[in-house]
């Protein structure tokens, strides 16, 4: 008897935290888009397995809309490929501060909501199934992994150069317009990760987001402004900031039910904090969208599942993530029954 209960305990263990790795193959830098002749590239790592058709995590990096590109999520990106039987796509998307400080943030989510679009199209040459897909992304990249997962239907070809505004990815599958896309609902996910991420759009503008308080204006080498250009403010034009706020979209469960969300937070993150996150799972659970995972990480602040080692977390991404990448691959091993 006590043999059988340290084999249940043994694979007990297997199938949770105690996770094999295995080999990974890398294609690196693909250029998925090149909007206004600025490349935009992803890593795809396929874990070395027998298994066909496996399901898909797109990944989105953090550094609020200024900084950093997806080397900053390579770790973590390699950590679900290699412990799970989930291909890991890392992608860029313009930054505030590209082509001349001119980008604008509906064309990061434009740049984000692209590369969801390439993957569906194209993951199959890596032995990915377009069906099963799940997209994340931490702080920033959490606010594009928001906007795919509830403004994906809210597509027009004009995209924010016309009213009513509207997002124009910049990939659409071919013979196929934004608006087409949206009538298929194919951006359409079946899981999202949200990592430590805000929600709206206007509550970073009143916190001086677009003003030289924001230190990553500095980091960036880049002139404070506006993020829709010098000529639109969230006074005089609150409608392009929430329209780019994932908080304005979510329906009732009756018009439109969401996939699964793992959602989480650290405890000392002031930046997106416990009590803000804690008002959009509200939000969710009011319009009767429940099928939500909540998790609060004791002594962690902000940027956790970043790459490498740092002062800020106080150490390196194997321990640091610890135990939230655990707590993502067992949500991703449910929702695909892996």
């Amino acid at each position: 008897m006590r043999k059988l209960w340290l084999i249940s305990c043994l694979m007990g263990l297997l199938s949770t935290s105690a996770f094999a790795d295995h080999k990974i193959k890398h294609y690196k830098d693909i250029v998925f888009a090149s909007p206004k002749g600025f490349d935009l590239t992803l890593d795809i790592a396929v874990p070395e397995t027998e298994t066909k058709n496996k399901p898909v995590l797109v990944i989105f990096h953090g550094g609020g809309f200024l900084l950093n590109n997806k080397s900053i999520m390579t770790d973590f990106a390699d950590a679900i490929a290699s412990r799970t039987d989930i291909i890991t796509v890392n992608a860029n998307y313009r930054l505030l501060s590209d082509l001349n400080n001119t980008t604008t943030i509906n064309e990061s989510i434009e740049d984000a909501m692209g590369a969801v679009l390439w993957v569906k199209d194209n993951i199959k040459q890596y032995s990915g199934d377009p069906e099963k897909l799940a997209i994340t992304g931490d702080s920033a990249g959490g606010h594009l992994t928001g906007m795919i997962l509830h403004a994906g239907r809210n597509l027009d070809g004009d995209g924010f150069n016309k009213k009513p505004l509207g997002f124009k990815p910049v990939y659409l599958p071919k013979g196929m317009t934004a608006e087409q896309v949206a009538a298929k609902d194919g951006l359409k996910v079946q899981a999202a990760l949200l990592s430590y991420t805000g929600y709206n759009l206007i509550e970073r503008a009143k916190n001086n987001y677009e003003t030289a308080s924001n230190p990553a204006w500095g980091w960036a080498k880049a002139k404070p402004r506006g993020l829709f250009g010098d000529k639109i403010n969230h006074v005089d034009n609150p409608e392009y900031y929430l329209a780019a706020s994932s908080d304005q979209y979510p329906v009732k469960v009756s018009d439109y039910q969401l996939p699964p969300q793992f959602i989480h937070v650290g405890e000392l993150d002031k930046i997106a904090t416990v009590a803000r996150t804690q008002i959009y799972i509200d939000q969710l659970k009011a319009l009767g969208q429940t099928d939500v995972e909540f998790v609060v990480y004791a002594g962690k602040g902000h940027g956790f599942l970043d790459s490498g080692c740092n002062d800020y977390n106080k150490g390196c991404f194997k321990e640091v993530s610890e135990p939230t990448v655990t707590d993502m691959i067992k949500f991703l091993n449910k929702v695909f029954s892996l």
